[in-house]
């Protein structure tokens, strides 16, 4: 696998409302973890539309490996200006994100003029990718349903990778087992 998208929840959908949230630390460690053993057999390419949330935060952990592992960031909006109505620290990583980025260009000129344009993000990310990492919990899939659902009915075979809650269950243990402190 040479392209992997990445995707998944908004942090609202996770109850996530400050950017200090140590939630985000666990979610990040959980995707660093996965792309880590993606790079190790072959993973080139991390594309993202830049949604707020898990894309977002994936995209900073791609940019931490890039130093190290020379992974590339494509971020590949639905449509230009989409985060003009983002909370303002929000948006500034989806900037820096997006002129640190090995590519960037939106798939539609302009602003937002219908959800037939998220629509054809999910299309375009699959068809572009190799396969999906998603954090995705089945039973409440908020608004990765859309993305989910075009996976399944791609023609190809499509491989989809979740991180589900009890994976996110594993790295919180794995992160406070790792502190000295919490042996003693």
């Amino acid at each position: 696998m040479k392209v992997l998208a990445v995707t998944g929840y908004k942090p609202m959908e996770l109850n996530i409302f400050k950017p200090d949230d140590v939630r985000i630390t666990y979610i990040k460690a959980a995707i660093e973890k996965r792309l880590i053993a993606f790079i190790e057999e072959g993973l080139e390419w991390v594309i993202i539309s830049g949604k707020m949330g898990v894309e977002l935060w994936a995209g900073e952990i791609v940019l931490e490996l890039r130093e190290v592992y020379g992974l590339k960031l494509a971020v590949i909006p639905p449509f230009e200006n989409q985060d003009e109505r983002w909370p303002e620290h929000v948006q500034q990583v989806y900037q820096e994100l997006t002129a640190t980025a090995d590519f960037c260009r939106p798939l539609y000129k302009g602003g937002y003029s219908g959800p037939y344009q998220y629509q054809a993000s999910n299309k375009w990310l699959i068809d572009k990718s190799d396969g999906c990492l998603l954090l995705l919990d089945e039973e409440f899939p908020g608004s990765n349903r859309y993305f989910y659902q075009e996976a399944h009915a791609y023609d190809g075979d499509y491989p989809l990778f979740l991180i589900t809650p009890s994976d996110l269950e594993d790295t919180v243990e794995e992160m406070r087992m790792a502190d000295p402190e919490y042996w003693d």
